[in-house]
């Protein structure tokens, strides 16, 4: 996905705010007492909504990706990331929280990547002996309702925006099983500024901080190199190899009949239109990097 436009000023986010050094520090003392960390990934951006940190910080512990939003990403897409991290030493579940599936065989897999360790504690007498997972997650991953379906409970609070979890918290699964809710951490900077780009996209980024018109132009130039019926069949426009995303987004913005006065589409207005309708899955399923692009 590259191009000049990928070096814009406008999508190199940095910030750091103090509740996210505060989270740094709170994961790493918890660690020691962790048999396993689960990590919650966008399935559409599962590179860019993997925060580096967490890599550095729990090398040394067993570890399972949660791919979430599969229902909202290219099924093919998210075959090759769950190879691409199997192939790493992780295990996989494929998941789409919000409707449950998946999230009842969490239980499972985390025995299954603690098989030895559980033999071990059997070996002690010490079978049924409580394992505890550290579940992490940048913001607006869907952390919050994966385990609060995991848990059969509504523990995690659970809303559409970054940043809401803001302290740990333990969240009981069953007799033997217990996970730490962490608030959701980003990092310092984007040194790629096309992680930025992608996570915006997904809405891990709040729009406030963003140009929208420029984040919608460059994701439907995307759209129409890799996806180009989607938008032609949703908008109803014809998508030419030599277009620009900002023309893509004009032309659909008439075809909706989005027009300021004088006739000038309103790209503003298909902007967030557009946004809306890729982040609900009502555009069609895609996923915005692959495997190969980022290793």
């Amino acid at each position: 996905m590259g191009g000049a436009g990928m070096e814009r000023d406008a999508m190199n986010i940095q910030w750091y705010p103090g509740h996210m050094t505060k989270t740094r520090r709170m994961i790493a003392a918890q660690l020691k007492n962790m048999d396993a960390v689960c990590e919650i990934l966008d399935a559409r951006v599962p590179f860019s909504s993997r925060n580096p940190d967490v890599e550095e910080l729990t090398a040394e512990k067993p570890r399972l990706v949660v791919l979430n939003r599969v229902d909202l990403a290219d099924p093919a897409a998210t075959r090759a990331w769950s190879a691409y991290f199997r192939g790493r030493g992780f295990a996989v579940l494929e998941a789409n929280a919000r409707q449950g599936q998946g999230t009842k065989q969490f239980p499972a897999a985390v025995r299954t990547l603690l098989a030895d360790k559980l033999a071990a504690y059997a070996e002690r007498g010490q079978a049924g002996r409580m394992l505890r997972v550290m579940i992490l997650g940048i913001p607006n991953v869907g952390k919050s309702t994966f385990i609060n379906q995991v848990s059969g409970r509504k523990t995690a609070k659970a809303e559409d925006r970054p940043g809401v979890t803001r302290s740990g918290q333990w969240v009981p699964v069953d007799p033997s099983l217990e996970l730490l809710d962490t608030p959701g951490m980003l990092w310092p900077r984007f040194e790629d500024p096309a992680v930025g780009f992608r996570l915006a996209c997904t809405g891990a980024v709040r729009d406030e901080i963003m140009d929208l018109e420029e984040l919608a132009s460059r994701l439907t130039a995307y759209l129409g190199e890799r996806y180009p019926r989607a938008l032609e069949e949703r908008y109803k426009i014809e998508v030419r190899a030599d277009m620009s995303g900002y023309e893509l987004l004009t032309e659909a913005g008439r075809k909706r009949g989005f027009l300021l006065r004088g006739g000038e589409a309103d790209t503003e207005r298909m902007a967030r239109i557009l946004l809306d309708e890729f982040r609900g899955g009502r555009l069609g399923r895609f996923t915005l990097e692959l495997p190969e692009a980022v290793s």
